[in-house]
């Protein structure tokens, strides 16, 4: 099997980490292996399968012979994804810098593996939450054509990276020891409470994170008129992003021909059995690849509508499996 040489720009952070776990579970034939990171963590290093590599300085010299580059994301996106095409490399993103570029394929392998073939060196990884629903909606759309989306998400604190794991596990003892909680982090305290709000806002009082699941879920889809609304909101959980999901279809489809659609989806794992009181939860979705969906039921108030509810882990379906998944089709589909 041929091999490809693979970098990490970003390996010391979560999503750097996963990217590495998720690589060796996964079997994906890593010829040469560059860990790459900021001045802070250029010198440490880091255990891959056994063997210790030296982490890298990231700059426009540190792609030569890469075939694949994995931007864990942040700022080093806009500042060195060019240098890396320009080196050879293929760019797999994990920032929001390029998603929306008409230019740059924006992918979730189990709905538009196809638009890797149009590829000009950077390919977009989709932002968590759009990734779940985008999984969970594509199958139902092919299946009775979906007409609007009301999506509300409950996101771990994990999605805000380590300082938002911190955060929650301080705040949590501050709050029991009766300690005044200062929030950092967040806007808000997060122990104890929910937060609607992620991201700065934005046109029309939505966030750029409710923004985010419009405009991606709309491209990944190619459907640009496709109706979508969005609250995102910051929940005291440490893993997991769950969703909930209310659809309005062209079509009648039922709540059994929904659960079989989806059952046969890629990706895809039913968990409704609500006589045993069985439906996904965020404690047994994590470190799992797959997108889990229960309460599936239909929506009393409209004719054609459904009720879903969708958990999956946001750091690894989320954006490192997924990243992963676009560089195994890049060479399924010989695109690279």
């Amino acid at each position: 099997m041929k091999k490809y040489n693979v970098a990490i720009v970003g390996a010391t952070g979560a999503v750097g980490h996963e990217l590495l776990k998720v690589l060796a579970e996964r079997n994906f034939p890593v010829g040469e292996l560059r860990l790459l990171a900021s001045q802070r963590s250029a010198g440490k290093t880091m255990e891959y399968q056994g063997k210790e590599y030296t982490i890298g300085l990231t700059d426009e010299n540190a792609f030569d012979g890469i075939d694949i580059a994995l931007f864990a994301g942040g700022s080093a996106s806009t500042e060195f994804a060019d240098a890396a095409v320009k080196a050879g490399a293929v760019v797999i993103d994990n920032s929001s810098a390029f998603r929306l570029d008409p230019d740059v394929p924006l992918v979730v392998p189990e709905v538009n593996p196809e638009d890797v073939d149009w590829h000009k060196g950077i390919i977009a990884n989709p932002n968590c939450s759009t990734i779940i629903m985008a999984v969970a909606l594509k199958p139902l759309h092919d299946a009775a054509r979906i007409k609007r989306v009301v999506v509300s998400t409950y996101q771990a604190v994990s999605g805000a990276g380590k300082e938002g794991i911190t955060e929650l596990t301080e705040q949590t003892g501050q709050v029991l020891r009766g300690e005044a909680v200062d929030p950092t982090v967040f806007a808000h305290p997060i122990a104890f409470n929910l937060i609607p709000h992620i991201d700065v806002f934005q046109e029309g009082d939505y966030t750029k994170e409710e923004w985010k699941m419009i405009k991606e879920t709309r491209k990944i889809m190619h459907e640009p008129d496709m109706a979508i609304t969005a609250t995102t909101v910051r929940v005291p959980v440490y893993r997991s992003h769950s969703e909930s999901i209310n659809i309005e279809f062209d079509q009648k489809i039922s709540a059994d021909e929904a659960k079989k659609v989806l059952a046969e989806a890629p990706g895809v794992i039913i968990i409704d059995d609500i006589q045993n009181k069985q439906y996904p939860m965020p404690l047994y979705t994590s470190d799992k690849d797959e997108v889990f969906i229960g309460r599936i039921r239909e929506d009393l108030s409209i004719e054609k509508g459904l009720n879903l509810w969708v958990v999956a882990d946001q750091i690894r379906k989320g954006a490192a499996t997924n990243a992963i998944q676009i560089a195994e089709v890049l060479i399924q589909r010989n695109c690279i």
